[in-house]
C-alpha cells in the first residue's frame, strides 16, 4: 500500500531528461516538492511483482464536427489525472468519411497559453514512423512516449493535419481555450506562431500512462452537466475535475483515473447530440485501458425532451448500459438525475418521469453504488428546483459550487467493487 500511495501522489518529471526541463517542471511543481517520483513507484511495484498497466488520464466523447481546413495545425491543451509513465495519445476519426492524416505530432507541457515549457516538447511517433493516416471510422494510438507525465498537468499535444476533407471527429464543447495554426509549428514552444483560438478538441479523444496494476480510472458518461457547461471556461471546474483533484490526495480508494465522457445534449435511449449513451458506451468507455468503474449520469435529455419517454424507458436503458458494463467486469456508480424546474422545458409530466427514475435508481439495488446528485443539489424548500447558490443560472446547469458540491458527493470507497 505504501507504493500505491507513493504512486498516485506522484508529481511526475516533464515529458524530457533534460535538465533545463526537469528545473522548470520543479519550479512549476514546486508546492508538491516533497511528492515521490511515479518512475520510483512503478519500480517499486515492478519489484514487488505487483506489475504495471496502462490506465486512461484523460478523455473526451468523439463527436461529428464541421469541415475544417484541409492543412491545419492544432494544440489542444489537455488536464491530466492520474501520473504515469510512458503517455501514449489517441487519435480517432470515428466519424470522418475520408482517411486523415496526421503529418507531424508532439506532446510537451504549458507553460501559460499556447506556450509551452521550455524542453518539454517531444515528437510522438506512430509504429515508429512520425506521421500516420487514420482511416475513416477508425482510431490509432501512438507509440508511448519515454519519460513521466504528472498527475493533475496541462498536456499539450500539437497536430499538423495534411489532406483534411469532409466532417471531422472532435469534441466541440471542450469548456478549454485550444490554439490553431497555419502550417507545420508543432515542434515548437513559443506562442508565437499560434494564434487562433478555438473551443473544441479536434481528433484526440484519449491519453493513457503505465502505472501500478492496482490502480484504475472512473469514466463519467454524461450529458452537459458532466461535459462542464455553466462551468468556468479554463478553470477545470467541471465536476469530473473537483473528482479526479480528490482522487489524487485520498487513501480510501486506488481510482485515481477520470475520462469525462460528457457530450452535451447527450440522451440515453437517442442519437443527436452525440451518438446516445447506448450507442457509444464501447467507444467512449469500455475501449479506454484501466478503466474499473463506470459512473452513469445521464436521463434528463431524454426526460425534458418530451418525446414520449416513459419511467420504464430509460431504466431499461440503464439496466443495459449496466449489464454491458458488468460483462466487461466494471462497476457501475449511477447517480440521480437533478432538478430543472424554471428550464423552459419543465412540466409536471416530465417531472414525474424523473421523480420515478430517482426512485428506480436509489432503491432497485441494480447500480454497484449510488451518489444522489438530486438530494446535494435541490432546493430543500423546493425540491423540484435546483439550489439558487448552486444554479448556474438557467435552472439546469449548476455552477462552479455546485459542480463541487457534486464532486464531494462522491462516495470515493465506492468507486471500486468486487467484480
Amino acid at each position: 500500500m505504501g507504493v500505491v500511495c507513493a504512486l498516485v501522489m506522484a508529481v511526475l518529471g516533464p515529458l524530457t531528461a533534460t535538465p533545463a526541463a526537469q528545473a522548470a517542471q520543479a519550479a512549476h511543481a514546486a508546492k508538491a516538492a516533497n511528492a515521490v517520483g511515479t518512475a520510483r513507484a512503478v519500480q517499486g511495484a515492478q519489484t514487488s511483482g505487483q506489475g504495471t498497466h496502462t490506465v486512461v488520464t484523460w478523455g473526451a466523447s468523439a463527436d461529428k464536427q464541421g469541415a475544417g481546413p484541409a492543412d491545419r495545425g492544432y494544440r489542444l491543451i489537455v488536464r491530466t489525472s492520474v501520473g504515469g509513465t510512458d503517455p501514449r495519445i489517441r487519435l480517432s476519426n470515428a466519424f470522418g468519411d475520408h482517411p486523415v492524416t496526421f503529418a507531424s505530432a508532439y506532446a510537451g507541457l504549458r507553460k501559460q497559453g499556447a506556450e509551452l515549457v521550455r524542453g518539454s516538447n517531444r515528437q510522438l511517433t506512430f509504429a515508429r514512423a512520425a506521421s500516420v493516416t487514420v482511416p475513416a471510422g477508425e482510431t490509432v494510438l501512438s507509440d508511448p512516449l519515454p519519460g513521466k507525465l504528472a498527475a493533475e498537468s496541462d498536456l499539450v499535444v500539437s497536430l499538423y493535419v495534411t489532406g483534411a476533407q469532409g466532417p471531422t471527429t472532435g469534441h466541440g464543447m471542450a469548456m478549454q481555450t485550444s490554439y490553431a495554426a497555419a502550417g507545420d509549428h508543432t515542434a515548437e514552444e513559443s506562442a508565437t506562431n499560434w494564434t487562433d483560438s478555438t473551443g473544441s478538441w479536434y481528433w484526440l479523444d484519449a491519453v493513457s500512462v503505465t502505472t501500478s496494476a492496482r490502480v484504475g480510472a472512473v469514466v463519467t458518461l454524461g450529458d452537459s452537466i458532466t461535459d462542464g457547461w455553466a462551468s468556468t471556461m479554463d478553470g477545470n471546474r467541471r465536476w469530473p475535475d473537483y473528482l479526479s483533484r480528490r482522487l489524487q490526495v485520498a487513501s480510501e480508494t486506488t481510482v485515481k483515473g477520470v475520462a469525462n465522457e460528457g457530450i452535451s445534449g447527450n440522451k440515453v435511449l437517442a442519437d443527436g447530440a452525440g451518438e446516445s449513451a447506448l450507442n457509444r458506451l464501447e467507444r467512449d468507455v469500455l475501449s479506454h485501458p484501466g478503466v474499473s468503474t463506470v459512473f452513469l449520469f445521464e436521463g434528463i435529455n431524454d426526460i425534458k425532451a418530451h418525446t414520449g419517454v416513459t419511467a420504464d424507458d430509460l431504466i431499461a436503458g440503464y439496466r443495459r448500459i449496466i449489464d454491458r458494463a458488468h460483462t466487461a467486469g466494471k462497476c457501475v456508480v449511477g447517480a440521480t438525475v437533478m432538478p430543472f424546474k424554471g428550464w423552459y422545458e419543465y412540466d409536471d409530466e416530465a417531472e414525474a418521469v424523473r421523480r420515478d427514475v430517482n426512485d428506480w435508481i436509489r432503491n432497485s439495488g441494480a447500480f454497484d453504488a449510488v451518489t444522489d446528485f438530486d438530494r446535494i443539489t435541490r432546493n430543500p424548500y423546493d425540491h423540484q428546483r435546483i439550489l439558487p447558490f448552486f444554479d448556474g443560472g438557467d435552472h439546469l446547469h449548476p455552477n462552479d459550487k455546485g459542480m463541487q458540491a457534486m464532486a464531494d458527493a462522491v462516495d470515493l470507497s465506492a468507486l471500486r467493487c468486487a467484480r
